[in-house]
Formats: structure tokens, C-alpha cells, sequence
């Protein structure tokens, strides 16, 4: 492949066409280097609408589990013991030194973690961890990154709908544990509030209902997966389970309703609500 390509131009235009061709903002740019990227594009379009599923040896990712558990426990990352009282001054020095080493510590740790990350998949490693284990932090910030690097309004409330998804996945895993299978489907609300608003926002912009696809695809798949859980569990889980099944139902209504005022051609007003804008009444 012609190194010519990771250029940062080409780079910067690539990351445009791609942002433009899942629906983001257009650029009204033409490049004279499009149509050598456009066959990427194509590639990358393919490769978002259906990911590899990677499979990763389970010996690896618990012997990396135990590393990382090991290298925590070892560099003293937890919770700093107290410090006795000292006359001198010389002696008053010695805990901010220490909680100096122990930042630098543990800069080095994170910076060793997020290259990690890249190149020898700790993400496999913390993919199935639930609240409580050691490894959920590394999970939660994870998300957090793919959040800071989407490119768009569009690509962020996709990812809150993925995460959405995932504490569904661990809220099934924590079923009978009242206080954390409540508190993990409190998260997935929130995301879900998060994706819909920002695709719903998008779809109003851009006088769109394009947007609205993935709100439903997810609609979908959830509203299975919670009603599958609606057949088990005490009658606490049950309730709490409703309330994320009502908050589905919301989330069609709002989308449905967008998406009529968008093909009545009424525009979308500037009021909304945790879910988005609020669509206005065809005439």
C-alpha cells in the first residue's frame, strides 16, 4: 500500500468521508484524492456494519487478568495508609514526596495500560467484568475513550446505545442481586437517554430520519432482552425491569413522532427533553 496514504491530508480527508458516509456533517470539499479513498470508505462501512468477532483464548485473558491484578497489588494502587505525625520539618517532607512517587507511579502505569490497550488486548481482558470486579474500572474507561475519539454526533449516540447494550448484558449477569442489578440498569437508562437524544437532536437537524435507523435496531434487540428478564427474577427485579421496558416504549413514541413531523415537513422546535428535541404537529 503506497505510504503516501498515512499522510496526514489523506488521513484528515478519510476521516471526513467516513464521518459523511455514516451520516455525519458534509464538508462540501471536493478532494482530487476521493476517489482513491473511496474504496476504503466502502471497507470501513462494511467493517462498522458487521465487526469481526474476535475470539480470544481464555487462558490469555485470565492469565493477563491475574498480571494486571498482580502489578496493582504489587505498585501499592489503593487506598493510601495513614501517615504518622512528625516533628521536624525534614520529616513533614517525606509524605509529599511519597504521594509525588506514587503519582508518577502511577502515570507510568496508566501510560503502560493505555498502550496496552492498543497492542495486547487488556479490552478482551475486562470485557466480561461486572460491577465489583477489579477490572470494571478498566471496562467503564474503555468506553470512555471510544466516547472522546467519535466523530460525530451521530457516532457518539451510537456508542452510548452499544453501552446501553453492554449493561443490559451485565445486568443479566448480577439477576438476583437487588442492589447491583438495579443500579446497572439505572447506567443503562442513562445511556440509553444519552444515544437517543443525540441521534433524535441529529435526525432534527438535518431534517433526517436516517438517524432514527439505529434507534429502532436497537429498540429491537432490547426490548427482547428485557422481556426475557421480565420472566425471572424476584418481584423487585421484575418492577425495576418495567421501568426500562416503559422507558422503551417512550423512546418509540418520541421517534415515531420525529419521524412524522420530518416527512410532513414541519419544522422541529427548539424544546426538548430528556430524550431529544420534541416534534411538532403536522398540519
Amino acid at each position: 500500500m503506497d505510504n503516501a496514504l498515512f499522510s496526514r491530508r489523506r488521513a484528515e480527508r478519510f476521516a471526513q468521508l467516513l464521518d459523511e458516509a455514516n451520516g455525519g456533517r458534509r464538508h462540501h470539499v471536493r478532494s482530487r484524492i476521493d476517489d482513491q479513498l473511496t474504496p476504503l470508505v466502502g471497507l470501513g462501512r462494511q467493517l462498522g456494519a458487521n465487526p469481526p468477532a474476535p475470539e480470544v483464548d481464555p487462558e490469555f485473558r485470565t492469565g493477563l487478568r491475574a498480571m494486571l491484578l498482580a502489578t496493582a497489588e504489587r505498585e501499592g494502587i489503593a487506598a493510601p495508609a495513614p501517615t504518622e505525625k512528625v516533628s521536624n520539618n525534614r520529616a513533614a517532607l517525606l509524605p509529599a514526596v511519597t504521594a509525588r512517587r506514587a503519582r508518577a507511579r502511577g502515570a507510568i502505569l496508566v501510560g503502560i495500560a493505555a498502550g496496552a490497550i492498543a497492542v495486547s488486548g487488556i479490552s478482551a481482558a475486562s470485557e466480561n467484568a461486572v460491577p465489583g470486579d477489579a477490572l470494571y474500572g478498566m471496562k467503564r474507561g474503555t468506553e470512555r475513550a471510544q466516547l472522546a475519539l467519535a466523530s460525530s454526533e451521530i457516532s457518539r449516540g451510537q456508542l452510548f446505545l452499544d453501552f446501553a447494550r453492554t449493561r443490559l448484558v451485565e445486568a443479566s449477569a448480577l439477576h438476583g442481586n437487588r442492589s447491583g442489578y438495579g443500579t446497572v440498569l439505572d447506567d443503562m437508562d442513562a445511556d440509553t437517554r444519552q444515544g437517543v437524544r443525540l441521534l433524535t437532536g441529529a435526525a432534527a437537524q438535518r431534517s433526517d430520519a436516517a438517524a432514527l435507523e439505529a434507534v429502532d435496531a436497537f429498540l429491537i434487540r432490547q426490548r427482547r432482552a428485557l422481556n426475557a428478564l421480565m420472566d425471572s427474577g424476584s418481584r423487585t427485579d421484575r418492577e425495576r425491569t418495567a421501568q426500562s421496558l416503559l422507558l422503551l416504549e417512550s423512546v418509540t413514541e418520541r421517534a415515531d413522532a420525529l419521524r412524522a413531523t420530518i416527512a410532513c415537513g414541519q419544522p422541529v422546535g427548539s424544546a426538548s427533553d430528556s430524550l431529544g428535541p420534541l416534534p411538532g404537529t403536522c398540519a
